[in-house]
């Protein structure tokens, strides 16, 4: 549990102690509690991701794209393209042969040479009728070099990457994998280079 989830519960039940606590007539006391519970909730709720999940995948935005001809024999990305400048938060999009059954995941790989398995809500990237797409972030200076990294994976390494992500999620801790830490079950299929075209450093 984050550390915001367990701000917004002490200040519900600082609300409520000072509820009971006004029933009973000790106001001296209710009031600065239900006061300092009620700014707890708002912190709690407006920082956390029950409110900014939403307003996070409003602001995607999408690279330059890349022509491909038919027929597709292998996955690939085509948006954004190589060297492409690209903002905070982009929808990384691709082909893939609608014969591939496999999970299709976004690595990135910034100059500290940590790799950072991407994901929306569904942790996979999204499959259908031969592409597929996920949000992506990066959190970098401007004009910092990043290797957008496709993998395909398997059903074990898809569940490595998604319980990562989950792990980092409950401790808001972001380390990124070493090269020896990503599952022999991901193999790299498509890689480019990019630049961030804004200061991204903190933004998520």
């Amino acid at each position: 549990m984050s550390t915001k989830i367990v701000i917004l519960i002490i200040g519900v039940l600082f609300v409520l102690f000072a509820l009971l606590a006004s029933k009973k007539g000790s106001s001296k006391l209710g009031i600065p509690l239900g006061i300092l519970g009620i700014l707890m909730m708002i912190f709690g709720s407006y920082s956390s991701d029950l409110v900014n999940y939403n307003s996070q995948i409003e602001q995607v935005s999408t690279g330059n794209k890349l022509i491909i001809s038919e027929p597709v024999n292998a996955v690939k990305v085509v948006s954004p393209i190589d060297k492409d400048s690209v903002d905070c938060r982009i929808l990384t999009m691709g082909v893939y042969p609608e014969s591939n059954k496999n999970d299709i995941w976004v690595l990135i790989r910034p100059t500290d040479d940590r790799y950072y398995p991407q994901s929306d809500h569904t942790n996979t990237s999204y499959k259908r009728d031969g592409q597929w797409q996920v949000v992506t972030r990066f959190g970098g200076d401007k004009g910092e070099a990043y290797d957008l990294i496709i993998y395909e994976a398997d059903s074990t390494a898809s569940s490595f990457f998604s319980s990562t992500i989950a792990k980092w999620k409950e401790t808001e801790d972001y380390p990124g994998l070493k090269l020896e830490e990503i599952p022999s079950g991901a193999k790299e299929v498509d890689k480019i280079k990019i630049y961030t075209r804004k200061n991204c450093r903190g933004v998520f």
